[in-house]
């Protein structure tokens, strides 16, 4: 595995006048899992959006392996799961999958119970836990090196969280992975590293009392 590394440094955002973002920096190896906390609202869900490239930021520089990456979505370097469902609805989920999946994961993709047993069903057919399941398995599955995950455990059943875990730490042994969400415990069980998204600032997180002092939990 190449251990390549992804960072987004001086990332600004301001939106109607307010600032969101202010020279945010971030960095993410392939083999880990680093998680991002902050209160609702304080702007994670537009960071990974300007690190993906859906989002313009007043100033921003991303690469990988010090090249730089105007618009991460191209050329599968980077893969984002969004807080809304994505897959469209009428298209069956093999002809999905076939789109989205690395061909040289297929078998590994495949052989997962919540594809085999929906594969060809539409989304129309499926619960939003088993939905929302079948987009995180897809963009875990990606060519990308790279995958930003928001809220990958809202609206999904305490089983499905389980799954959902094991699923992320299998593929981080390849993969860098951000991840975010307001089940911030859930997040901490999964990530090497910890930063904390706060007042437009990012700050590192050693350890729980960090996370009191600034205020993001109580005693």
């Amino acid at each position: 595995m190449n251990n390549s590394i992804l960072k987004s440094d001086s990332i600004e955002v301001e939106f109607n006048g307010r600032k969101i973002l202010q020279g945010v920096y971030l960095e993410c190896r392939q083999g880990e899992i680093l998680g991002l906390l902050g209160r609702n609202g304080c702007g994670k869900s537009t960071l990974l959006k300007v690190i993906y490239g859906t989002v313009n930021g007043t100033h921003k520089y991303v690469s990988i392996d010090d090249q730089f990456v105007h618009k991460g979505y191209l050329n599968n370097q980077i893969a984002y799961l969004p807080q809304h469902h994505f897959l469209p609805n009428g298209i069956k989920m093999r002809t999905l999958a076939k789109q989205m999946v690395d061909p040289e994961h297929w078998d590994e993709f495949s052989a997962y119970p919540v594809y085999r047993d929906h594969q060809h069903k539409t989304t129309t057919g499926l619960s939003g836990g088993e939905w929302r399941q079948l987009e995180m398995l897809m963009t875990l599955y990606s060519k990308a090196r790279f995958i930003l995950l928001d809220e990958p455990f809202t609206h999904v059943s305490p089983i499905q969280v389980e799954e959902i875990k094991t699923l992320i730490l299998a593929r981080a042994k390849t993969r860098g992975i951000i991840i975010t969400d307001h089940y911030y415990k859930h997040v901490l069980e999964v990530s090497n590293r910890l930063l904390l998204l706060n007042n437009g600032y990012t700050k590192m997180i050693a350890n729980r009392d960090d996370l009191v002092t600034y205020g993001y939990i109580s005693e």
